[in-house]
């Protein structure tokens, strides 16, 4: 034997040692998890649900739709029932396929309603932003009614008891988007995220209608300190509605409330709450300029003159 296949045995005995410690990723017994890449599919499929006309195959008409639908919603269905199984029995639930089949079925009963919060997002989007100029672009285009929509959809499943599958789901759309949204937030109508990048929506957050936020937001917890004790407690913040948040903002704690028709400015940090009505901003701070020696720029107080 070689020295290199000597080494690569040394190493492979070696790894196989620490699987043996016992601790959370060592597990390697045959168990079956969700899969990701069949989660991924499915949202994929359900925006074409959602959104017929802007999701669907090129071989899809009009005119055979209902077909089209149908086998669409059974290929869903199929692969969801089975996630939702895996995923039950993997934490020993007691009959995990009759809990599966009805929480499918509960799930796309719940389709039209997603629909329809969905369209009050598209008209917040293009009702709140100048630059947008169509709902067809807004739909195409904006990364936060993506996040939007597969949190609305994940939103349904949460709250319908499943595990785990409904925060892959939203961390699909962190991972395309840069928007967080804990699928068990509750989201209002007429939601509007612009931009969106690092924006940070926690567990236990109520947002009400005709909410905006910029990039860069958090609506987030006090503190974690407390670990796994804080669970099932409220943490995260309440935004009433009719208020805006500005890029940089977070708003922080379980106790805290924007009261309705407020505006937050940028970079604010609030951990009281806010009285309806109320604009928030941070005063301006001083800048400083230094002169550099830079050839042929010309002295910075001339500059301003």
């Amino acid at each position: 034997m070689s020295t290199i296949e000597q080494r690569i045995e040394h190493v492979v005995d070696s790894i196989l040692r620490d699987y043996g410690q016992g601790r959370d990723i060592d597990k390697i017994e045959l168990r079956q998890y969700p899969d990701k890449a069949v989660i991924t599919d499915i949202i994929e499929k359900l925006l074409r649900i959602v959104y017929p006309g802007f999701f669907r195959e090129k071989a899809f008409r009009m005119y055979n739709a209902k077909h089209h639908l149908s086998m669409l919603i059974e290929d869903v269905m199929y692969n969801l029932n089975r996630e939702i199984r895996l995923v039950f029995q993997n934490e020993g639930a007691q009959n995990a396929d009759e809990k599966a089949q009805e929480i499918c079925l509960a799930f796309f009963d719940e389709i039209p309603g997603i629909r329809a919060l969905v369209q009050t997002d598209v008209q917040a989007a293009y009702d709140g932003d100048p630059a947008a100029t169509s709902k067809d672009e807004v739909i195409f285009c904006y990364p936060g009614l993506y996040a939007i929509t597969v949190y609305r959809l994940a939103h349904v499943l949460y709250r319908l008891g499943v595990p785990m599958i409904p925060r892959i789901m939203t961390e699909y759309a962190h991972g395309i988007t840069g928007i967080d949204i804990h699928p068990g937030a509750t989201v209002g109508d007429y939601f509007f995220i612009d931009h969106g990048t690092g924006i940070v929506i926690g567990e236990t957050t109520v947002i009400g209608s005709h909410v905006k936020i910029y990039q860069g937001v958090t609506l987030g917890g006090l503190t974690t300190r407390g670990g796994q004790s804080l669970r099932g407690m409220k943490r995260h913040p309440t935004i009433e509605d009719n208020v805006t948040i500005y890029a940089g903002a977070s708003v922080l704690g379980g106790e805290t409330v924007i009261g309705r028709d407020s505006v937050i400015g940028s970079n604010a940090f609030i951990t009281k709450s806010v009285p309806p009505c109320t604009t928030v901003s941070m005063k301006m701070q001083e800048l400083q300029y230094k002169e550099r020696s830079c050839a042929g720029c010309p002295k910075v107080k001339d500059h301003f003159q």
